[in-house]
């Protein structure tokens, strides 16, 4: 008679996110069939052996960790850009000189897929080592239909080679084009009209920027009308250097989550908590761009809004690879609890993502795992510029740590 499970790692501490707060099992086991969880408890109660058996001396296991907003495929970098703010340029000037999101743009738009791929997949493997087997990746750097597409393909290669899931989000409304200036409902209708019917097949998600910086109300809803006759879900970058009302425009029209939200307000927080529209905390931008206004975690709690937690990894505002540090920062910058930080990039993350599949250890689910060579979880939020995870599971299968 053949094992009931394919493998099962045992003699591990779990933090499962199932249920509130971390779900800890210790001297707990998890069992796997087809690539997927097929028992998880304590590992007295183990109901049958298995083909292959993994003691884990102690190891702490977590959901598969889940990166839900990265901007990881673009050209170029702006390292100089950050040498001259440091010496003195303001942003305004820079940006002026053609830098910012433009110098970024014009490097995307130059790139191949090759070109592309060859510094994504760095980027990608960082994440990885952490223990990160679900990733979010968005387009935005292109700001015409070839080159948005180009980042779309490029994302989804970067599944194709590397044990990952990629989860793959059209943001063609990042910002008006130069070519657009002065035009930016004009290039609006182009992103709804052309663009979001073109990468139907290669997004997963639409994007749009909110803000007055990018995208007003009008501009929006046109963007969030295609997204929803293409059949594709949208979430907003919102509220982050002004309250625009993106916290309540979000959960008024479905939003999957509305990420930054350091300006929003408590009436909008709520809002999004009655709707259950996730909230994407972003505090590597917060950091990079020393910023003195923080999301409402307060008002969040209260309202009971979902709260991931996410790299935002980008040249721009927040150059992250280490969603490790995010979970410090959390904690440090925004007053996170160690439960919120961890279930931010697990469960939350998923939630965020629009993936019940993913993000706690439960029969039925994937067999996503992270393993971590740490005494308690709040380690993983406590020490930064250290990685102790010891491997990765992908879909039932061992893989390496670093």
């Amino acid at each position: 008679m053949s094992a009931p499970f394919d493998r099962v790692w045992l003699n591990a501490n779990l933090a499962t996110m199932d249920g509130p707060g971390l779900g800890v099992i210790e001297d707990g086991a998890v069992a796997a069939r087809g690539g997927r969880i097929a028992w998880v408890g304590p590992r007295a109660a183990l109901p049958g052996p298995a083909a292959e058996t993994i003691d884990c001396a102690g190891t702490w296991i977590l959901p598969g960790l889940i990166d839900c907003h990265t901007h990881l495929v673009f050209g170029g970098d702006r390292a100089d850009e950050f040498e001259r703010r440091l010496a003195g340029e303001d942003y305004a000037a820079i940006l002026a000189a053609g830098g910012g999101i433009l110098s970024t743009m014009r490097a995307t738009r130059a790139a191949d897929e090759a070109t592309l791929l060859a510094a994504a997949l760095p980027r990608a493997r960082a994440l990885l080592a952490e223990g990160v087997t679900t990733l979010e990746i968005k387009s935005g750097y292109g700001l015409e239909q070839a080159a948005e597409l180009r980042q779309l393909r490029v994302a989804r290669r970067i599944a194709e080679l590397l044990p990952v899931s990629v989860v793959t989000t059209l943001l063609a409304a990042h910002a008006v084009p130069p070519d657009y200036a002065g035009r930016r409902g004009d290039y609006a209708r182009l992103v709804a009209e052309e663009i979001i019917p073109a990468a139907a097949g290669l997004a997963d998600a639409v994007d749009v920027f909110h803000d007055r910086l990018a995208f007003d109300d009008a501009d929006t809803l046109l963007v969030i009308a295609a997204a929803r006759r293409a059949g594709l879900p949208f979430k907003l970058h919102g509220d982050q250097h002004a309250d625009m009302g993106s916290a309540a425009l979000g959960a008024r029209h479905g939003a999957l989550s509305v990420d930054h939200l350091e300006r929003a307000d408590a009436a909008g927080l709520a809002a999004m908590g009655a709707a259950g529209t996730v909230a994407v905390l972003l505090p590597g931008a917060t950091y990079f761009l020393r910023e003195a206004a923080m999301p409402d975690i307060a008002a969040m709690r209260a309202a009971g809004v979902r709260m991931a937690l996410a790299t935002d990894m980008n040249p721009g505002s927040s150059p992250a690879q280490s969603l490790l540090l995010m979970l410090n920062l959390g904690c440090t910058l925004f007053r996170l609890t160690v439960a919120e930080a961890l279930r931010g990039v697990t469960v939350e993350a998923a939630a965020a993502l629009g993936l019940a599949d993913r993000g706690r250890l439960a029969p039925g689910l994937r067999c996503d795992l992270a393993l971590f060579g740490v005494t308690r979880p709040a380690e993983l939020c406590y020490w930064f510029g250290r990685n102790p995870c010891l491997g990765r599971v992908f879909l039932g299968r061992v893989l390496e740590g670093r």
